[in-house]
């Protein structure tokens, strides 16, 4: 392979990602987040919109300081003011980037009130003024496929002239197909000067459901960086899955000669951890990583892959990290089995992790004859999302049901102080709902509540996943238990802390919200 088959994979699943509505990452789980994506081989980490917030500020200034690998890049609007607080964040990365973008459609440039000719004066300005700080410079036009072509290429030219280093071309409403995402790379690499001596990325979301093709039909036209998330994670429908455009690439080498430094062995834990600290399951049958990728139901199916597994699978569950053999455990398993189990299960836990875990483990295995993989799946789930050091804490719940009524007296422990309420309503779930008002008043609105089975039978763990909006703010929150109500008052309780961890986040300035930041 030379240098011009290698591609590089930039993920934004900590800016991009975290702005789907309710995947708010706290600031521990972004950094852990970050050495995750490094310690896999990502070769460019999108670690936050520094001007945004003062806590996106410090994420990416703690994420710039403790990568090791990994270039760190933020993003900035086209303004001198939002550049010089990206490079404040960023400068102490062994590999820093400034990402900086401007609306370059009609639309766009109908709402930053710019002809063509200044806004090409504004890229030239702040792609320049970029540059002064930082060699490494990415600059996108954004909605760059409803942009004229024309006009496209005039201005991805002045930005190269200015001094970018990476031209980025978003699909930033997922309008494009395949065809035209392949020929404006080739369009652009073709008639603009100095297109060859840059790298020309690609970002695609996902609102036709062809993010993916799209990304992988702009590198075959000479795009050499894919911007993606884990789990496809993103504004509305997603953006290009991480997962399925490196595996595509391992795949299919033969149509696609290319290679990126990926360790595709971490994908399936990476996977898992987003999918917690973001409260965002992944759809069964999600290709790569979801639970079904690799099942077989079909008895066509399962004939062909007994007799030889190439049949019905064109990669190899351990290629992305699932070792498992799925054999059950149970209270009688002891810490080494529980801590091999779950490395086999891409959890690398330390010992105070551990031993947490284990009485956890212990509890469920009284409740629970059998505990399966996807158990303890769901137990770490449950372990990463409701922890001693939440605001609010579940301490004790006791429901009573029939037909004639239901009622439920729950216990909280609310910064370090217990409360108590009894409430009725019309289920079990209205009342411990209820009675978590009555002790922790909020205006957050219930928009989606779920149950999902995590294994068959009756002792089976539940799922629930809970998320609520208020002010505009929306967040999510997940529990598991053998016990449906319980699992039920831990994921609303979870979805009230990451609440009150998004408003207390506060905007530097009014005109942040002003001006959409949607590559």
């Amino acid at each position: 392979m030379t240098d011009e088959n290698r591609v590089f994979i930039f993920d934004t699943t900590l800016r991009d990602g975290e702005q789907s509505p309710g995947a708010t990452m706290t600031h521990t789980e972004k950094l852990e987040i970050a050495a995750l994506l490094d310690e896999m081989g990502v070769d460019i980490i999108e670690a936050g919109f520094p001007i945004a917030s003062e806590g996106d500020f410090e994420a990416v200034s703690d994420i710039a300081r403790q990568t090791k690998n990994a270039v760190i890049c933020g993003l900035a609007r086209a303004n001198f003011k939002d550049i010089d607080r990206c490079w404040e964040a960023v400068r102490h990365a062994v590999r820093p980037r400034i990402h900086t973008f401007i609306g370059t459609s009609p639309l766009h440039r109908g709402i930053t009130n710019l002809d063509q000719d200044q806004m090409v004066e504004r890229i030239h300005e702040t792609v320049s003024h970029a540059r002064n700080l930082c060699d490494n410079v990415q600059w996108s036009p954004m909605d760059a496929i409803r942009t004229e072509r024309d006009y496209l290429a005039r201005v991805v030219e002045v930005a190269i002239k200015a001094g970018a280093t990476t031209i980025n071309i978003p699909d930033t409403v997922g309008y494009t197909l395949p065809s035209e995402s392949a020929e404006i790379i080739r369009e652009l690499i073709e008639r603009v000067p100095g297109a060859d001596e840059v790298i020309f990325a690609t970002h695609c979301h996902n609102d036709l459901g062809m993010a993916t093709a799209n990304a992988l039909a702009a590198v075959s036209a000479g795009a050499r960086q894919i911007e993606c998330t884990i789990n496809g994670l993103g504004e509305r429908a997603g953006n290009t899955a991480l997962e399925e455009v490196v595996m595509a690439l391992k795949v299919r080498r033969d149509l696609m000669p290319y290679q990126t430094g990926i360790d595709t062995t971490k994908i399936m834990n990476l996977s898992r951890r987003v999918a917690q600290v973001s409260g965002f399951p992944v759809q069964f049958n999600k290709a790569i990583v979801g639970k079904n990728a690799f099942l077989h139901e079909s008895g066509i199916h399962q004939d062909g892959v007994l007799k030889n597994v190439e049949t019905f699978e064109i990669m190899k569950p351990a290629d992305i990290g699932i070792t498992e053999t799925n054999i059950a455990m149970g209270k009688h398993s002891g810490r080494a089995a529980l801590r091999s189990k779950l490395a086999d299960l891409g959890f690398d836990l330390a010992d105070n992790q551990l031993n947490d875990v284990f009485v956890r483990f212990k509890a469920l295995a009284d409740r629970k004859k059998e505990i399966y993989d996807d158990d303890l799946i769901a137990l770490m789930s449950d372990s990463a999302a409701n922890t001693d050091s939440d605001y609010i804490q579940v301490k004790w719940l006791r429901v009573i049901c029939g037909s004639d009524g239901q009622e439920a007296e729950l216990k909280l422990l609310v910064d370090g102080i217990e409360k108590s309420a009894s409430m009725t309503g019309d289920g079990p779930v209205d009342a411990c709902f209820k009675a978590v008002k009555a002790i922790y008043p909020t205006q957050a609105h219930l928009k989606l509540y779920q149950v999902h089975a995590v294994t068959e039978g009756t002792d089976a763990q539940a799922t629930v996943s809970v998320r609520l909006e208020e002010e505009g703010r929306i967040v999510t929150g997940s529990a598991a238990d053998t016990d449906t109500i319980l699992a039920s008052v831990k994921a609303y309780v979870g979805a009230l802390n990451r609440l009150r961890v998004r408003s207390q986040k506060t905007a530097p300035d009014a005109d942040v919200k002003s001006i959409s930041y949607k590559l």
